[in-house]
């Protein structure tokens, strides 16, 4: 897949190393930081309600974006739908996402390393399926750095592996374009 990357907002995506610069100014400054992350895969609504609901709950919101490979490790060979350079511009554009940090790692290695330590958020922010704070993989991780944790309100029943899933039975596995 080719991309024409002239109009995408790639200021606003960081990698670890430059968001942990950006974030220790941002804490100089008194700024209160968020954090969030996900795959971001087929963006609709309910990553939207998860985006705008940590937004809201500080002053900078940075975003950590799951890379391709081990989106596909978990999810397997069809995913992720989207590239990640792709998935990261178009949380660049929204307006509630100030920074995307592109995370490191394979899920077994904890990519949230990649994240949560070198941005040492305020808050970090999970979406309602992850249950409460005590229950994420990273809570560990977070009470060592210091960081409270957040789940945000279920307000609808978007997911992207449903999504996938309602079009190909819809199409019965074929291309949507060939009809």
């Amino acid at each position: 897949m080719n991309f024409d990357t002239t109009h995408w907002h790639t200021e606003k995506i960081l990698r670890p190393r430059c968001a942990a610069t950006l974030a220790r100014r941002l804490r100089e400054q008194g700024r209160k930081i968020i954090t969030t992350n996900g795959s971001f895969d087929l963006l609709h609504a309910g990553h939207l309600d998860q985006l705008e609901e940590a937004r809201g709950l500080g002053d900078v919101l940075f975003v950590g974006l799951n890379t391709d490979r081990p989106i596909r490790a978990a999810k397997g060979p069809g995913r992720p739908v989207i590239p990640a350079p792709a998935r990261a511009a178009l949380l660049a554009a929204l307006a509630c996402v100030d920074y995307v940090v592109l995370m490191s790692g394979t899920y077994e290695e904890e990519p949230m390393r990649s994240l949560l330590i070198p941005v040492r958020p305020h808050i970090h922010v999970n979406g309602p399926d992850y249950g409460p704070p005590r229950r994420w993989r990273e809570y560990p991780l977070m009470r060592e750095l210091g960081i409270r944790g957040h789940t945000v309100r279920r307000r609808n029943d978007f997911s992207t592996t449903a999504i996938i899933e309602r079009l190909l039975s819809r199409h019965g596995g074929r291309s949507a374009s060939s009809e």
